[in-house]
């Protein structure tokens, strides 16, 4: 069978494009969230990434454009997956969601960065908060 220049370009393509997820790595993220808000709101918080045996520091913090009203702390579990090296997880997430917690909720995200890097976190929200928003949150390795 005979591949046409167009196709053996393809399949190249294709072969670097899977080898360099092959080569990606995951690693396990804790993240504790305070948020609160009326109109506009705004987070902070701080965590930590475990990565190929280390420990490395992170903050969090963001905005918030909606329906925000009142305040929460969330605590999140998970991984990142696609990242070749620590500083992968740093960046800007967007998301959009809907939430109310009164009292002890259950939360669940999964977000991405410029970086490729996708958080899936999960975990419980404690406070008295409504949202309907759109939120932006950057995640910094701390030094």
């Amino acid at each position: 069978m005979r591949l046409s220049f167009a196709r053996a370009a393809l399949l190249v393509v294709a072969l670097l494009a899977g080898s360099s997820a092959a080569r990606a790595d995951e690693g396990e993220v804790t993240l504790i969230i305070f948020k609160a808000g009326w109109i506009f709101g705004g987070s902070a918080g701080s965590g930590v990434l475990s990565f190929h045996g280390e420990v490395y520091a992170l903050s969090a913090g963001g905005l918030d454009y909606g329906l925000v009203f009142g305040g929460s702390q969330t605590t999140l579990q998970g991984r990142v997956r696609n990242i070749n090296r620590p500083e992968d997880i740093a960046g800007i997430y967007g998301a959009a969601g809907a939430g109310v917690a009164l009292g002890e909720g259950v939360r669940g995200i999964v977000l991405t960065n410029q970086n490729g890097a996708i958080l899936e976190l999960s975990g419980k929200q404690l406070g008295l908060i409504a949202n309907l928003d759109l939120s932006g949150l950057a995640i910094t390795l701390k030094q």
